[in-house]
Order: C-alpha cells, then sequence, then structure tokens
C-alpha cells in the first residue's frame, strides 16, 4: 500500500512559531507530527510513503533522510496539494493512493478507510465528518455532490484525508500550482462520482492556531483524547523530556509539555508546550503558550 502526506505549507496562522518549524514538525509529545504520522501508516502496512515539502524544508529533508520506505519530494517552488501530487506522480505505483494531510492528528482508522475505497472500486473516496466550522463540502445520497455552499445538500467538512486512483493525477497540469479540489470539481463536472467515507465518530484536528495546538495537549494530557501508540507511554498529566533541564525549585500547574530544555529557579509553567532547545530564565511566569524560542525574566498573568 502506498500513501502520501502533503507538508508543504506555511502554516501562517500558527506565526511565529513556523519560522521556527515547519508545521509537521511542531512536536506532539515532544516528538514530531509528521515522524508520528510516518510511523502509524507504517504500521498498517503503508510501504511506500511520499512526503513533499517546501517552507523550511531542509528541516524535514534532515528529519526524514534515510527513513526506510519514505519518499522525500523537495519543492523550490510551493505547488498547493495538486501540485503536489502531480508532481509526485512518478513515485506511484498502479494501485490506490492514500493521500494525507501531515498537519492533523486523528483517530480515524486509515487502513479501515483505504479498504473500504479498494472493496468499493472507487475513483475517489474523501473522508468526511460534520464539523460546523469547516462544513462545506456538499453531500447527497453518500457521494459528493459540489464543493460550493448549496443549502439543499447535507455540509459536511473534509478531513484532508483521501484516496485516489493515481492515473486520474494526469489531469493535472505538471510543474503549476494546483489545489486538489479543482480536480474534483473537474471529475464531477463530467459525472465521476466521488464517494463519501463518513468518520464522525473520530476525533479530528488540523492544530492550525495556538489555540487548537494546546488544545491538543491539553486532551492528550488529561486523557479526553486518546494518544497514538506510536508516541509510546506518556507521563500524565505533565510529560518531560528525559533530557530536559529542570531546577530543584519549578512550579507545574494543570498540564505541560517540556522537552529538552533548561528551565530556571522558581519558574512557573502552566498549560504551556516548551520545545527543544529553548531557555527559560528564572522566575519566570508561563500560562498558556506555546515557548517555541527562548525566554527572557518575565511575568505572564494568569486568566
Amino acid at each position: 500500500m502506498q500513501a502520501m502526506i502533503l507538508a508543504a505549507g506555511f502554516g501562517t496562522r500558527l506565526l511565529p512559531h513556523t519560522l521556527i518549524r515547519p508545521k509537521p514538525l511542531f512536536p506532539i509529545l515532544n516528538q514530531p507530527l509528521l515522524i508520528l504520522t510516518i510511523k502509524r501508516l507504517q504500521n498498517l502496512g503503508f510501504d511506500q510513503i511520499v512526503v513533499n515539502c517546501h517552507h523550511l524544508r531542509e528541516q524535514v529533508v534532515h528529519v526524514l533522510n534515510g527513513l526506510p520506505g519514505v519518499i522525500i519530494q523537495e519543492e523550490e517552488v510551493i505547488l498547493g496539494t495538486g501540485g503536489g501530487l502531480r508532481t509526485a506522480l512518478r513515485h506511484f505505483r498502479d494501485e490506490p493512493l492514500l493521500i494525507t494531510n501531515g498537519d492533523i492528528y486523528h483517530t480515524v482508522n486509515m487502513l479501515d478507510f483505504y479498504r473500504y475505497h479498494v472493496d468499493k472500486g472507487n475513483a475517489v473516496t474523501l473522508a468526511l465528518h460534520n464539523c460546523r466550522l469547516f462544513n462545506n463540502v456538499m453531500v447527497k445520497d453518500g457521494k459528493v455532490a459540489s464543493f460550493d455552499n448549496k443549502v439543499e445538500f447535507t455540509q459536511l467538512a473534509f478531513t484532508g484525508l483521501h484516496v485516489i486512483d493515481p492515473a486520474l493525477l494526469q489531469e493535472i497540469r505538471p510543474g503549476e500550482y494546483s489545489c486538489i479540489l479543482d480536480l474534483y470539481r473537474k471529475l464531477l463536472g463530467r459525472g465521476v462520482e466521488i464517494d463519501c467515507y463518513r468518520v464522525d465518530g473520530s476525533f479530528w484536528t488540523d492544530m492550525g492556531t495556538p489555540e487548537s495546538y494546546l488544545a491538543l495537549h491539553h486532551g492528550l494530557l488529561t486523557d479526553k483524547i486518546p494518544c497514538w501508540q506510536e508516541a509510546g507511554p506518556v507521563r500524565k498529566p505533565y510529560c518531560i523530556a528525559k533530557r530536559a533541564k529542570l531546577p530543584a525549585q519549578i512550579e507545574l500547574c494543570e498540564w505541560a509539555c517540556i522537552g529538552e530544555a533548561h528551565i530556571e529557579n522558581g519558574t512557573h509553567l502552566e498549560r504551556v508546550v516548551v520545545w527543544d532547545d529553548v531557555s527559560i530564565g528564572g522566575s519566570s511566569r508561563l500560562v498558556d503558550l506555546i515557548v517555541s524560542s527562548d525566554q527572557k525574566k518575565k511575568t505572564v498573568p494568569l486568566n
């Protein structure tokens, strides 16, 4: 089985943190989301995985270089979801392709989803759910009817998970920016069915904002969101890297995820995610924050 992880985007809603790391390399419980996603796919039996990258792509290459079964596609120019897939066409085998966004954390059973597509003999299958914030796919009788807002249809949200016959990607002009939804609109226009696979009971987030990234960690560290087994054993509610340098006097409240950071005495950490290679000055009070760069001594008021 084959898959592609789309990991080339800029992650502008997560600035300034995406100036330091590309969004797919944001740590989840102190491990890069991209690595966890690859492990998850491989554990399900996907033996060939293509990953495209553009923004801060040298970091993605460094992290993935040498991983068995992983093909890295560097894009000097941003090509979009459609353009990235079209460029990768030469890597794909003549079998269905599972596609996932590199910035989502979810509990969808991707193997069941893939098998559904294969068993149905579909050209394209989208994993959809009811998520009010993102509901913009029109569905009728279990099939995608439109990507334009038409109230006569059921409105669902696209999870970023889809399976496609790779041969259809030949219809995208090579080397040009393209959104994959443009291809799907074209297919619908000429009568090609796009199936809907409902995943309403699954957890899903695109962690697209600092608030949603922190909310994901809150859920993972308080057992409100299931942890992927690929993350390994996690001490809760405080996930602390083995090589983190913590002082004798530190105050942790509610939950915290701390990477390989250096933290000085008298620090108060409350509902925070601290990345690797960060230094936090003494007597700092950090609350509801992603700490992605060094913090000088300062006070952050409690909400």
